[in-house]
């Protein structure tokens, strides 16, 4: 029969044949416990972001808000439109805008802590020769006087697999079909942020309910979450990008400068979700007009220019307008504001910009430079949307884009916003706030 003395000489047995690896277990348990105690608040308090973004993207093309979080240009934009150091600590044209030397800052370094240097930055550019004389200096050689230069080099530059400057490294990217589905970010405290890409807004307003996100960013109708007491939103009124309609100069009805001018004068403006938006140009732009023409509403103005047409043109006052999902009560709006000077507005919903099209109402993002030669002159067919032509249009846009002087660039930009909006090629209407949309 076992007694307690049996258990007593049992366990002490065992404690001194084990003593050893008790011990250890001890001693380990113990920097186990320390390491607990000291670490685990820090550990405790990264944090996983579930973001979902509105687009389809590829590598090359991400939107400023994402490259921003992982990497830095030779240069950066400022609220107010100008150009300041990033990379780089300083730049020059020795020859009016042809050529750019750019000199880099000391001590800056690759998310793998390897130095930047000039062999390490890399942008690829068809148009350009780059030259790279020593560690600190990289010159770019264009073919053509370009004074928006230092603008296009503040996109952020990465080494191979998006590694970057900036406070968050991708360590993971899911690609399909070419488009970017997911990248996750980490930054030196561990947080994460995963951002997911859809398509549409409704498709992510879709994931944002199923719970694949806690944060919806950059959408422009905050509906059904404005009625959840479960989330936040927030509200941005941004001055980047502008919602407004763009008429085919080509067609015979809308080649009439004075309707494009009367369908600007009948649009109410002051319902939209947004500031007014009177020109091509941010209103935080160092280049803009605030004098140009601002087509305020007026329906006796437009009445009175369409009653002007002639009378072949009068026979038929139909515009079709072709929009977004996001934009179709912005557009049937529109058609009934048309509808009370004579004008029938037919709207159609598109997912992308048709072959033909009389009006588009669509939402623009601005350059961050004013040059604006690719949207606007004649020359450029595949990109100039509203198919205008203006000899005095094209000598502004060609002035400014060569010269250096920031201050006869303002002058040239002033006019082009001047004579452009009072030729109507496009009426602007607002700048359209944006919703994050979060869980609480």
């Amino acid at each position: 029969m076992l007694t307690i003395r049996y258990f007593i000489r049992f366990f002490t047995a065992f404690i001194v044949r084990f003593r050893g690896i008790i011990l250890l277990g001890t001693f380990l348990g113990a920097v186990v416990f320390l390491a607990l105690r000291i670490l685990g608040p820090s550990l405790l308090t990264s944090s996983t972001q579930r973001v979902g973004i509105v687009g389809r993207y590829r590598v090359e093309n991400l939107p400023d808000s994402v490259l921003a979080l992982i990497g830095n240009g030779l240069t950066k934009i400022k609220e107010d439109g100008t150009v300041a150091p990033d990379l780089a600590t300083s730049w020059e044209s020795p020859d009016g805008g042809q050529t750019w030397v750019f000199k880099l800052k000391d001590n800056i370094f690759w998310q793998d802590g390897k130095k930047v240097t000039s062999t390490s930055i890399n942008y690829q550019f068809t148009d350009a020769k780059v030259e790279r004389p020593d560690e600190k200096t990289i010159t770019f050689k264009l073919e053509s006087a370009f004074a928006p230069f230092p603008y296009v080099v503040a996109k952020p530059t990465f080494r191979k697999g998006l590694l970057g400057t900036g406070e968050w490294r991708v360590t993971k990217a899911t690609v399909s079909a070419g488009f970017i589905q997911r990248l996750v970010l980490v930054d030196k405290e561990g947080d994460r942020k995963i951002l997911k890409f859809y398509p549409t807004e409704e498709r992510a307003k879709l994931g944002f309910k199923l719970g694949e996100i806690d944060i919806l960013q950059g959408i422009f109708s905050p509906k059904p979450f404005n009625e959840w007491s479960v989330v936040e939103v927030e509200r941005e009124v941004g001055s980047s990008r502008y919602v407004a309609i763009f008429f085919n100069t080509q067609d015979k009805l809308l080649g009439e400068k004075s309707f494009r001018q009367a369908l600007a004068y009948a649009v109410k403006k002051d319902g939209f979700d947004g500031p007014r938006a009177i020109s091509p140009i941010s209103p935080n732009s160092w280049a803009f007009n605030p004098q140009v023409k601002p087509y305020s509403y007026d329906s006796a103005r437009a009445q009175e220019l369409i009653d002007d047409l002639a009378d072949e043109l009068k026979k038929n006052l139909t515009v079709n307008i072709v929009t977004t999902p996001a934009l179709l009560s912005v557009a049937e709006s529109i058609a009934r504001d048309w509808a009370e000077v004579g004008v029938k507005g037919n709207v159609q919903v598109s997912s992308g910009v048709p072959a033909e099209y009389q009006a588009l109402l669509a939402i623009f993002d601005i350059p961050e430079d004013p040059d604006q030669y690719s949207i606007w002159h004649s020359t450029q067919t595949s990109t100039n949307i509203t198919h205008y032509q203006s000899p005095r249009i094209d000598k502004l846009l060609e002035d400014g884009r060569v010269e250096l002087n920031i201050e006869e660039r303002k002058k040239i930009y002033l006019d082009f916003q001047r004579f452009l909006v009072e030729d109507s090629p496009a009426a602007f209407l607002y700048h359209p706030t944006t919703y994050t949309v979060k869980r609480k």
